[in-house]
């Protein structure tokens, strides 16, 4: 999600559910056995998205003005990892060994040194770069561009652009099914546009009623669904004919969706509310099973495959402004939400 955006989408979240935030300091238990297992705090700063680097083991958030790192194991935090104006999406890369970051500021992508936060190199996107995907059928890493409406192509090994293919419209989150096709959540169309990598098109357009302003999507590659996180709701629908399979009502101001395969599911993040819904998703259906008091604020989320424990950044706000626009964040009130059983 772009931080030029961030005032007009969610202030108005945050000063309706600043009630809530008196949650910071308990664990809520829930009837799925979801619940917030530890909060650990960090520096200062706005964040977009988070992501776990499994072959490091570590937590990424984009985060501020630059990449925050927090190691699993010991939970003790690398901020300024990779410093860079508007950061977005930190992607791990090339097996681990790199990191991809968006850069809003600049329009570029810029991988960076996993170890170090080095930069080893940078690549000029289109316009506004938020989210990214890494497709291993093609070897290529996705980046939408949020403002420019497309989807610019790089090759992460060669560190270059080696096309685009045009969308329209505002661009968020994309995923892939691994046999060639991507998934492009399109923000202000309420749709989602299905693409072909190899020929560089789009080849089919998926309208989502009941979908208000669809940002995170995740697929499941068993039952071939998509699962798009709306504001207010959740829909999903199958991957090769756009059917829409259910329309759920989940928590306002989502920006993120994770999908536990193991288990078959779905967990949506409500930054409004302060609440995460747990979604079960079998072929065909889905139905919501729980709904987990998080915090306001914990809109994005990533989920660690191999332990099941997702991710939440958020932090505390202050009233809004009496002529309104954006609240401020509440010094020392940073926290990477851990949620588990």
């Amino acid at each position: 999600m772009p931080a030029t955006r961030f005032p007009t989408r969610f202030a108005a979240h945050f000063a309706v559910g600043l009630a809530s935030l008196t949650i910071c300091g308990a664990v809520q238990a829930a009837g799925s056995g979801y619940h917030v297992l530890d909060r650990i705090s960090g520096p200062d700063g706005g964040w977009d998205y988070v992501r776990v680097d499994t072959v490091n083991n570590r937590v990424l958030v984009a985060h501020g003005g630059s990449v925050l790192a927090m190691d699993r194991a010991t939970k003790a935090l690398t901020p300024g990892l990779a410093p860079g104006p508007m950061l977005h999406d930190p992607l791990p890369v090339n097996g681990g060994s790199e990191i991809m970051v968006t850069t809003g500021g600049s329009a570029s992508a810029v991988f960076i040194d996993a170890r170090t936060g080095a930069e080893v190199a940078r690549v000029k996107t289109g316009v506004g770069p938020d989210a990214a995907a890494f497709d291993a059928h093609s070897g290529l890493v996705l980046v939408m561009d949020h403002v420019g409406g497309d989807v610019t192509l790089i090759d992460p090994k060669a560190h270059k652009v080696v096309g685009a293919i045009a969308i329209g419209g505002d661009l968020e989150a994309a995923v892939v099914d691994g046999s060639g096709r991507a998934f492009v959540n399109v923000e202000n169309k309420n749709e989602i546009a299905v693409l072909d990598i190899a020929r560089r098109k789009i080849i089919a357009r998926y309208p989502l009623p009941g979908c208000d302003g669809p940002t995170g999507l995740a697929y499941d590659a068993d039952g071939k669904q998509l699962i798009a996180a709306c504001d207010g709701s959740t829909v999903v629908l199958a991957a090769a004919t756009g059917k829409i399979v259910a329309t759920l009502p989940t928590g306002k101001g989502a920006d993120g969706v994770a999908f536990d395969a193991k288990t078959r599911t779905a967990f949506v993040p409500a930054g409004r509310e302060g609440t995460m819904s747990v979604v079960a998703v079998g072929r065909g259906k889905a139905s919501i099973v729980d709904t987990v008091l998080t915090q306001t604020g914990a809109r994005t989320i990533a989920l660690d495959p191999r332990s099941g424990r997702l991710y939440l950044p958020a932090a505390e706000y202050g009233p809004r402004p009496a002529g309104g626009g954006r609240p401020s964040i509440i010094p020392g009130s940073f926290k990477i939400l851990v949620v588990g059983k």
